[in-house]
């Protein structure tokens, strides 16, 4: 299972003109499952979202995490994050797990934070043609894979 994690000053996505979910100062994070990811890979992922710390303290270093400064998650499935470039010039997408897997476990990683943080956590949709728009704050963008732990 893979995050890429990007700190925002705002974020939105949009499925066919209409705003579906969007926050403020927080995380966009984009989920990529694949064939092998089980709930421990999942519990992994939500711990280490939960507690990274990328938002600067009063002395502008990277030392709080998400609850520290009130920040909200947008969450959404991206198959292609489990992209191989290895060989020619298309990327192969076999390492994404089908939708029969990857949407319980996107919708389960959801639930997951939504527990931990105990706030609401906004989502795209799964599967869905969406457009995102961000305002990425740093720029900051991180890239979690639960296998290179």
């Amino acid at each position: 299972m893979r995050l890429l994690i990007q700190r925002v000053s705002r974020a939105s996505v949009e499925i066919e003109g209409t705003v579906k979910g969007a926050i403020e100062k927080g995380f966009l994070v984009l989920v990529g499952v694949t064939h092998e990811d089980t709930e421990e890979d999942l519990e992994y992922l939500a711990q280490k979202l939960l507690k990274i710390r990328l938002f600067d303290d009063e002395n502008g270093v990277m030392n709080l995490d998400l609850q520290q400064v009130g920040g909200e998650l947008l969450i959404v499935s991206q198959f292609t994050l489990q992209a191989s470039t290895r060989k020619g010039n298309r990327p192969s997408y076999i390492a994404a797990a089908p939708e029969a897997v990857s949407r319980p476990m996107y919708e389960r990683f959801v639930q997951r934070m939504e527990s931990l943080t105990g706030r609401k956590v906004q989502t795209g949709e799964f599967g869905a043609d969406m457009q995102i728009s961000l305002v990425n704050d740093g720029p900051v963008t991180i890239w979690i894979d639960s296998k290179n732990r």
